[in-house]
């Protein structure tokens, strides 16, 4: 169970640049919400596609800052697991991204709409890693309907404002949300060991 998300990205990871996984489903899904998308909406989805990773880094430091004013080291310490679990993904998913080094869909395709900044390697998402990372983890750390829901749909707005903006294909969101969820996961399963010793 412990490596079953961790195998479960190299196996996306793989697959994504196969024929199995296919080009054609990505870029004929990311053509349909990038270029069928309501333009209206396009500065509202890059407020929540800029907000990945102030929000994603702020919110520890904020329950952090918090468990400090309450003296409360439970607080501190679940901050303090929420933010490893962001830096262990940021890590995994940097080397991912340099290692497969897929252009960007913009670049390849000149056709998909560029609506919001992409400059590093496509695949995985970076910011869509980052709030699964941060959803998955503070759903495990409070986990609480009213925890969860939102941070899930955060997440998952995320993501999507990837494709719809055209800076990511399809399979590049969901690898980084696998990634985020995965390290989000397998750190705090890591942390609950240290912390129990």
């Amino acid at each position: 169970m412990k490596g079953l998300a961790l195998k479960s990205t190299i196996i996306l990871l793989c697959l994504s640049q196969s024929g199995i996984f296919g080009q054609n489903w990505d870029i004929n899904l990311l053509k349909h919400i990038n270029l069928d998308r309501n333009k209206s909406l396009d500065g509202a989805f890059r407020f929540v596609t800029n907000s990945a990773g102030p929000v994603a880094f702020g919110v520890p430091v904020i329950i952090c800052g918090t468990g400090f004013i309450k003296h409360d080291s439970l607080i501190v310490r679940n901050s303090l697991n929420i933010g490893s679990a962001l830096v262990v993904t940021v890590i995994i998913t940097t080397v991912a991204k340099y290692t497969v080094n897929r252009t960007r869909p913009f670049i390849k395709y000149p056709y998909i709409e560029k609506e919001a900044a992409g400059g590093s390697p496509s695949f995985p998402s970076g910011h869509t890693s980052e709030a699964f990372a941060l959803a998955t983890s503070i759903s495990l750390t409070y986990p609480k309907w009213y925890v969860i829901a939102p941070s899930f749909i955060w997440a998952g707005a995320v993501g999507y404002s990837r494709m719809d903006l055209g800076v990511h294909y399809p399979s590049d969101v969901l690898a980084g949300a696998v990634l985020g969820a995965g390290c989000a996961w397998l750190t705090n399963k890591v942390n609950k060991k240290l912390n129990s010793k």
